[in-house]
């Protein structure tokens, strides 16, 4: 029993390091980049994306890997690692499509409907994952998933303000299409990654309701059996009485009546 502890001790602690390898790399991407450009004296802010403009649609590549400042990228780092290791932590078979459809389907619908200005930043990302995890773990049934839709719900619930247009300098348009990207796709991969615990209880009551709706047609069965019988024998009162047969025999020739 206890090397089976051991055995599932290891394997957990194998996934959550490789749960960190993407998100500490995505992270160290968008530190770099801000490093660069304190350095080098430069903004990279034109290479957001600018809506309607033909040049502003290659900002969707780049849009979530620059920040206004070093606060804004504060700001943005922890929560972005965080829900980034739940993502791959727990979504593992699909987390890798999670990052990307989220990315791409905000970044071309900021191009699509947002305001004339560039937007920068990872928000987008952000509530796109945190709207996936939580709807994701409703959908989905899992005890576990449930938990960490209530823990995103409790660290990031104050971030639905933030889909309105409540200050003029920020991006509420990434923040509302990022977290209707991470809906979609939590609708999309309900199929996919961890399923709701299917307990033996669970199994055992949903074969007792299989065999008491197998007896329940069975008996529905016989009753129109006997009403199909009755309706006959109301049509024909004979219909179960004796039936009298009559056997005619030749006599023998020697025979004498």
């Amino acid at each position: 029993m206890s090397s089976i502890r051991e055995d599932i001790k290891r394997v957990d602690q194998q996934n959550l390091f490789s749960s960190l390898f993407f998100p500490l790399l995505f992270l160290l991407v968008i530190w770099m980049v801000k490093i660069w450009e304190t350095v080098m004296g430069v903004s990279f802010v034109h290479f957001g994306v600018y809506p309607g403009r033909l040049e502003g649609l290659l900002g969707v590549l780049f849009y979530p890997l620059i920040h206004g400042s070093w606060n804004h990228l504060l700001s943005n780092s922890t929560a972005l690692f965080l829900l980034s290791v739940g993502i791959f932590y727990f979504y593992r078979p699909v987390a890798y499509r999670i990052y990307f459809w989220t990315y791409l389907m905000s970044g071309i619908w900021i191009w699509v409907s947002a305001r004339a200005s560039y937007h920068i930043g990872s928000s987008g990302l952000i509530y796109g994952f945190a709207a996936f995890i939580f709807f994701s773990g409703i959908i989905r049934q899992n005890t576990n998933l449930l938990a960490l839709s209530m823990l995103v719900t409790f660290l990031y619930g104050g971030m639905v303000w933030g889909i309105f247009p409540i200050l003029p300098n920020m991006s509420y348009e990434g923040h509302l299409w990022g977290a209707i990207a991470g809906i979609i796709l939590a609708i999309y991969f309900r199929k996919e990654g961890p399923q709701k615990k299917v307990y033996s209880w669970e199994l055992e009551e949903e074969e007792a309701r299989r065999k008491l709706d197998e007896i329940e047609d069975a008996e529905e069965v016989d009753d129109a059996e006997e009403i199909e019988i009755t309706r006959r024998e109301s049509i024909n009162p004979l219909i179960n009485q004796p039936k009298i047969v009559y056997t005619y025999k030749k006599k023998d020739e020697g025979e004498k009546s």
